[in-house]
């Protein structure tokens, strides 16, 4: 059965029809039962989005639409199966008799059907992310053979990023560049050239990256007349969900197929937080603008949150001038509990030593582990709470990647500068020698053993071997003027490791090769070297090089999990973009200080909208109790710097929260 044999209402399937008056709240309701034509649904947190949007099809439904004339659009695949799901235990009605799914899953079903005018074979093949870069590379070599070798040009993965952020954004690669990474500049006519050549060689292969799904369906639409005027006929009612999140190309499918039809978007332009990549804040707040005769529908009270949270959460979104965003309030349903407290520390130790304390003090009241959850808006941010953690041997998980410390550029830099310390430490030589072009194990051993054998012979440090002829003869000729710059590094490293604080030591590290190196590898490269500019303030902390090392090796061993046990009761650590569409009935927002939350480089640009939503979207996620920890003072790239209290909350009305100021070691 599909979506063009299926013909039975819910209640032809013997399925009672549904009481929605009873089932949805007045504002619901109204959206839900909306009439024909445009419909924006602005739907704050926790209002019950994703209910509004399965009834929405419900009603549909019942009023006769045939199930194969609505199309319902989500961003994750997850999202895509829970509501399909939802609809389908709703109303009888089986979930693949609708064109439902993610925009990328109905993109590679168009191109499928439709992809012969554009020479795609419906037999096609799509390539995964690391197959696509893989492909990438091959192109890249074949236009330029020396590119890739060249030590200070940008590697595959990240010309891949800057080909796929100028895709969504329906830019030139020329202007994508100058928006996002204008560090790249110099670059521009390579890889406007990649990119050409990369596209003709999918289309020898036939194969499609996930770009191409999105990218070739709009094509489709433009180009084939009869296509698009069928599908314009047949969907009947468009259904977007999260439709803040939405990128330029995606909002131009969704009009091009909605044309002549009914569209509702559904979202909230408080919770837009992913211009990075590629969504365009705009398409939520331009709909009404752009689609003459949109109704609008506001879903504003809220099912997670206290009065005291969203009192405090509303004086956020609403610190935003006037035309850059829609007003809104959220009303509570919940009874009244405790304020947001904002708590100052004097340094990060001292936050997650607070922190602690206060989980300790909750788990006493008869909360459980996995009812907290800790948020922030950088990784390094959690560093202190991640040691104080595993020293009081508080089971955690960080569901928004691995352990600081297991981080794979923090584990590069680290290997360096344990070379450094000890010269007989072979594996960390082939730690940073194996990120060299062909140098795998056996290679990095035998630069190694050539190194040490003249280090013997001579009585000399084995880094000051490392640019002899016997040991350059061992470097691939594809990494020799790598080899270079990271011998000329390493060497500073040793002789500043006799002298120089372990402070000093580190920072050579991070300014000498690698800095470059991961500016080249890593699309976040920038989010990285921050990481590597909070490892210099925490080597501040000691005065013995061989202490630190010890600390971090320690550290990275014992908050290491090779395996998490679903069932344990467990405190969970993510940052904010990754808990977003998630609540927590307990939650801290560490870092809550100018430089933290807003980042300083948001700061530095003047750029502070997303970083507002952003702070809105991680006060939204409590349900029960807020607290947010501001430190005075960070020890970051050396430097000591002393912070205020974060913007967003001086902004606040201060009767909306409380500020808990606690003695180092009093109690809580």
């Amino acid at each position: 059965m599909d979506s063009e044999s299926w013909s039975s209402s819910p209640q032809q399937m013997g399925y009672p029809p549904i009481d929605f008056r009873a089932e949805l709240n007045e504002e619901q309701f109204a959206a839900v039962t909306a009439p024909d034509g445009p419909a924006l649904v602005l739907a704050g947190a926790g209002s019950g989005k994703t209910r509004t949007l399965i009834y929405r099809v419900a009603y549909l439904l019942e009023q006769g639409v045939h199930p194969g004339n609505i199309m319902l659009l989500t961003f994750t695949n997850k999202a895509a199966r829970e509501m399909l799901a939802r609809v389908e235990d709703l109303t009888g009605v089986p979930r693949r008799a609708f064109w439902g799914g993610t925009f990328h899953s109905i993109g590679q079903r168009m191109l499928r059907m439709h992809g012969e005018p554009l020479g795609i074979h419906s037999n096609y093949t799509i390539l995964d992310q690391s197959d696509a870069e893989s492909l990438l590379a091959d192109v890249i070599r074949g236009v330029d053979a020396f590119f890739l070798k060249d030590k200070n040009n940008p590697k595959a993965k990240v010309i891949a990023n800057v080909i796929s952020l100028s895709r969504n954004t329906c830019q030139s690669v020329e202007d994508s560049i100058k928006q996002f990474s204008p560090y790249f500049h110099e670059y521009i006519p390579d890889f406007e050239k990649f990119y050409e050549a990369y596209q003709t060689r999918k289309k020898q292969q036939q194969v499609a990256d996930y770009d191409d799904l999105l990218v070739y369906w709009l094509e489709i639409l433009k180009t084939q007349d009869q296509i698009a005027h069928y599908y314009q006929d047949r969907f009947q009612h468009i259904l977007v969900d999260e439709y803040q999140d939405t990128n330029k190309i995606q909002a131009q499918i969704v009009d091009l197929i909605g044309s002549r039809n009914q569209i509702m978007a559904v979202g909230d332009d408080a919770q837009s937080i992913y211009s990075w990549r590629g969504a365009n804040y705009k398409n939520i707040l331009h709909f009404p603008d752009t689609h003459e005769g949109t109704e609008m529908y506001r879903i504003e009270t809220n099912y997670r949150s206290t009065p005291e949270i969203l009192g405090f959460a509303n004086d956020i979104i609403n610190q935003f001038d006037a035309g850059q965003g829609f007003h809104k309030v959220l009303r509570p349903v919940k009874e009244p509990h405790l304020q947001p407290m904002m708590i100052q520390a004097m340094d990060g130790r001292e936050e997650a030593s607070i922190v602690i304390r206060r989980i300790q003090a909750l788990l006493e009241e008869g909360r459980s582990l996995s009812d907290i959850t800790i948020l922030y808006r950088a990784h390094y941010q959690a560093v202190d709470l991640q040691m104080e953690l595993t020293r009081e041997n508080v089971p955690f998980q960080i569901t928004s990647g691995v352990q600081f410390f297991e981080q794979a550029h923090i584990k590069d830099l680290v290997a360096q500068i344990k070379f450094a310390y000890n010269s007989n430490d072979s594996r960390a030589f082939h730690r940073f020698t194996g990120l060299l072009p062909k140098v795998g194990e056996k290679t990095a051993e035998k630069i190694f053993q050539t190194a040490f054998q003249e280090a013997q012979t001579t009585g000399g440090h084995i880094a000051s071997m490392f640019l002899t002829k016997k040991v350059v003869a061992k470097v691939p000729k594809g990494a020799r003027d790598h080899w270079e710059s990271l011998a000329a590094t390493i060497q500073a490293v040793v002789k500043a490791a006799s002298s120089e604080t372990p402070s000093k030591i580190v920072a050579i590290a991070v300014e000498g090769w690698y800095s470059d190196y991961i500016k080249t590898l890593y699309p976040n490269y920038l989010q990285r070297m921050d990481d590597l500019q909070s490892l210099i303030g925490f080597a501040q902390r000691f005065t013995d090089l061989q202490e630190l090392l010890s600390q971090l090796v320690l550290m990275n061993s014992e908050t290491s999990r090779t395996s998490i046990d679903p069932d344990e009761d467990q405190l969970r650590l993510t940052t904010v973009h990754q808990a977003k569409g998630l609540e927590f009935p307990v939650v801290f927002i560490l870092g809550c200080s100018d430089g933290f939350f807003p980042l300083k480089r948001a700061i530095d640009r003047g750029d502070l909208d997303e970083e507002r939503r952003l702070f809105y979207v991680a006060v939204t996620r409590a349900m029960d109790e807020l607290y947010m920890t501001s430190p005075r003072m960070t020890q970051f790239g050396g430097n000591t710097n002393i912070m205020d209290p974060s913007r967003f909350i001086q902004r606040v009305n201060p009767e909306l929260y409380e500020v808990v100021r606690l003695k180092r070691y009093s109690s809580w």
